[in-house]
């Protein structure tokens, strides 16, 4: 496996009341195992589209299209989406743009998932539409947030490059019918992608959804689902649950809900590569669990930063917290310090050592004390991180969150509550009557 998972820390043996009991371990594992041969069976019929991507390969020359036209022709390209439809694609671009700018040759992605009109505004002064693609991602092909983003985009690339000019410089990834997105490709001539109408947001990364932005930032998409692929193999063909380590992390995440009552989960990680990939973990965790009054509420956080902000309340406040830490193997990397500055300010401790060193000891310092305090916590352990090993996390949890949901007896794949906002929405909208100034 491409990381290591390691439990000991969230077992009462090892960190007192505060862990989970054997028994409780030994029972959710056992109510694991028919999950497992459940989603191996539908991994072999293809009848869960989440199980099924990463296996595909027939889609990857339209992406590839896509994405030499984007990088050859634009300076930026515009992701507009929210939610699923662009929390993959950031997570993945992240690995090679985390803020400074992307690699030479590459078009800088921006992930408009949101419509503060203020961001708008600031994005849209500064754009040179001549030099721009836009890329619009909506399932439904009806989100309203991606609609109004696109249609206060598209004047402004028709009048740079001309109609024609905005079908080599749009693309649209939907499901296929009459949507609305649908037709406005259809009205500009402009690429579109299927979007799978069995595969919700928060599980499409592994789709052209994920694939495509990740493609036009360079990325190899087949080490991705690579890693993916890997997990899948070695969590469905286990011989018990608890050689899996999705199951494995699913029971004692519900283990600990129902025996501790522990309903909050921290997910502290200590790369800055892997920010956004939290938010996404945040997103699959809530939509797939919060259901019938259940649920177990994601917190995202990352380290060494929220040492500084959180740590305290994890350490003296309530314990009702499971904390996962997830770690990249740094020592010796990164600039190193001067051994003769650091021990004329009295700070031999860092002396000739490097930033890896540091971050390292911070998150292993972080998980030891949350044990010693008898705060249940989980480590996930990388040697590096790349395409291939992003794929594993992500699918390793995309299946501990379906375990997870099977245990609690919630179904991790609608999302009724949010349809019902979005109602709303429209609603409000509508009765405001006529055309704003």
């Amino acid at each position: 496996m491409p990381y290591r998972q390691l439990i000991e820390s969230c077992l009462a043996d090892t960190i007192g009341e505060g862990g989970l009991g054997a028994a409780s371990l030994a029972r959710l594992l056992e109510a694991a195992g028919p999950v497992l041969t459940r989603l191996a069976e539908s991994g072999a019929d293809g009848s869960l589209a989440f199980l099924a991507a990463p296996r595909r390969s027939d889609d990857l020359a339209a992406c590839g299209d896509v994405s030499r036209s984007m990088r050859d022709n634009c300076g930026d390209v515009l992701v507009l989406g929210t939610g699923g439809s662009s929390l993959g694609g950031q997570s993945l671009t992240a690995l090679v743009d985390r803020g400074s700018g992307p690699p030479d040759g590459t078009p800088r992605l921006t992930f408009l998932d949101n419509v503060d009109p203020h961001s708008f505004d600031v994005l849209l002064e500064g754009l040179d539409f001549a030099e721009t693609g836009v890329l619009a991602v909506s399932k439904s092909g009806g989100t309203a947030e991606t609609l109004a983003q696109l249609l206060v985009i598209l004047p402004r690339l028709e009048a740079a490059v001309g109609r024609d000019g905005v079908a080599r410089r749009l693309a649209v990834i939907t499901e296929p019918g009459d949507g609305i997105l649908g037709a406005l490709a259809e009205t500009y001539g402009c690429a579109r992608l299927p979007h799978d109408p069995e595969l919700g947001g928060r599980f499409s990364v592994f789709s052209a959804v994920g694939v495509l932005p990740a493609m036009i930032a360079g990325l190899d998409p087949e080490a991705f689902r690579a890693g993916a692929c890997d997990v899948l193999d070695a969590s469905l063909g286990a011989a018990t649950a608890g050689d899996a380590a999705p199951a494995l992390g699913a029971a004692v995440a519900v283990g600990l809900a129902q025996e501790r009552w522990i309903l909050q989960n921290v997910l502290m990680t200590y790369v800055d590569r892997l920010a956004t990939f939290g938010l996404w973990h945040r997103q699959l965790w809530a939509e797939s669990l919060g259901k019938d009054g259940l649920g177990l509420t994601p917190i995202d956080a990352r380290g060494a930063t929220d040492q500084h902000s959180q740590l305290q309340l994890y350490l003296a406040g309530p314990l009702d917290k499971l904390f996962t830490i997830v770690s990249l193997e740094t020592a010796g990397l990164g600039p190193k310090i001067e051994p003769e500055r650091a021990e004329g300010l009295g700070l031999g401790y860092l002396a000739g050592r490097s930033l890896g060193d540091l971050l390292d000891a911070m998150a292993r310092a972080t998980a030891d004390t949350l044990a010693r305090n008898g705060r249940p916590v989980r480590r996930f352990r990388l040697s590096e991180l790349g395409e291939y090993q992003l794929g594993a996390l992500m699918m390793h949890f995309m299946l501990e969150t379906v375990i997870a949901a099977d245990l609690l007896g919630v179904n991790p794949f609608d999302q009724p509550a949010v349809e019902e906002g979005k109602r709303l929405a429209r609603d409000y909208l509508q009765a405001a009557g006529g055309t704003a100034s």
